[in-house]
């Protein structure tokens, strides 16, 4: 499953890429449309991170390769790609036309500064694309490791990669083609605007969706409510009487509809989640018969309990990649008769969906991690997923 999400994902940006070049950048000269395509995926080169292994991709993907070395650097390396790939090109053209002068830039042909500037405008988009997903990314590091999304679409858009596919298909001129990249645009514009609207409606409604059972804010510094979510953040402090508070609530977008949310609510002890549907009727008129659905207001929750084992976990080399990776890492534990505790963090941004398949390691089982600490405090084991 994580393998067809990385290929859909690389699909969207490359796609994008195309459609991009069919704009008046075009004009820019031979090479530009090849730029693009390179520098859409550039950032993703990340992925040699996985040769060592799965805790390496998760501390590294979505690292430097999006950030400002990422954007200067992967710009210049897909130029100077193009740039001699057109050389090349152009060389063995000339050696079938029995025309022996060396290939130069030709009129017509992108300069590299040129293949620079539009490869930059293809990685900055590339970041751009990632930033209103959940699973967000790290566009300062390595000045700053800390991550940020806005929450508005899930790690692949059907409807985004839809209306991207579409507009490629054909062989229009190059005026039909502006056209038809422009109106992708507008597409992915409203696209964008729906789904903006749509999360914001969601915050709004998750108070009813909880009731009376969601409980008073924690005291102390919470994260800062807005457009643009960061994380690790700090805890903040329990209520001073002792019971259950609130630290944050957040909306998850679906796969399949963008008025269908899952709301998270994290508390002190734990993280409650309701999946709701905006354009249900029962938003509308919470109080109605029941029409014999699943109970509308139905709660999943996953236990958050920080034990001093499971504090001690989180000094592992895992625990400390995997959250900082996890935005909501629900911890739970274990004590087995031999008197080792194994301590399993889950991020509940993608528990109980497709990612959740595999938890046997790997990219497909990176959404948990898991760390044994013996009755002396030792770490015994430590890895991602749930068993292995």
């Amino acid at each position: 499953m994580a393998a067809i999400l990385r290929y859909l994902d690389n699909l969207t940006h490359t796609l994008f890429g195309a459609t991009i070049a069919r704009t008046p950048l075009a004009r820019a000269g031979r090479g530009t449309t090849a730029a693009l395509l390179l520098a859409s995926n550039a950032p993703d080169v990340d992925i040699v991170a996985t040769a060592g292994g799965a805790v390496k991709y998760l501390e590294w993907h979505r690292g430097p390769t999006h950030g400002p070395l990422g954007v200067v650097g992967l710009a210049v390396l897909s130029a100077a790609i193009v740039w001699w790939g057109r050389r090349i090109y152009d060389r063995r053209i000339d050696a079938r036309t029995g025309d022996d002068t060396a290939a130069a830039d030709r009129p017509g042909d992108a300069s590299f500064a040129m293949l620079v500037g539009v490869s930059m405008i293809g990685i900055v988009l590339h970041v751009l694309m990632d930033l209103p997903t959940v699973y967000g990314t790290r566009p300062l590091s390595p000045f700053s490791w800390r991550w940020y999304a806005v929450d508005w679409m899930p790690i692949i858009d059907i409807y985004l990669l839809a209306a991207l596919g579409v507009g490629l298909l054909g062989r229009p001129t190059p005026a039909q083609a502006r056209a038809k990249a422009t109106f992708v645009l507008l597409l992915m514009a409203t696209n964008y605007g729906v789904r903006a609207a749509a999360h914001h409606q969601a915050l709004v409604a998750a108070p009813q969706l909880f009731g009376p059972t969601l409980p008073q804010p924690c005291e102390g510094p919470r994260p800062a409510a807005g457009l643009l979510e960061s994380w690790p953040a700090p805890m903040p402090t329990m209520r001073s009487d002792g019971r259950r508070c609130l630290i944050e609530i957040a909306a998850m977008p679906s796969f399949t509809s963008p008025f269908k949310w899952r709301i998270i609510a994290r508390t002190s002890n734990a993280y409650e989640m309701h999946d709701i549907d905006l354009l249900s009727r029962h938003l509308r008129d919470p109080d109605g018969e029941d029409d014999g659905e699943v109970p509308w207001r139905l709660t999943l929750r996953y236990p958050d309990v920080w034990t001093p084992t499971v504090q001690a976990a989180a000094g592992s080399r895992v625990g400390q990649v995997f959250l900082g990776f996890s935005r909501f890492p629900a911890a739970r534990s274990a004590l087995d008769k031999e008197g080792t505790t194994t301590v399993r963090w889950t991020d509940v941004r993608f528990a109980g969906g497709a990612l959740a398949l595999n938890e046997r390691g790997g990219r497909a089982g990176m959404f948990t991690a898991t760390v044994r600490v013996g009755a002396d405090g030792a770490i015994r084991d430590q890895f991602l997923g749930a068993a292995r």
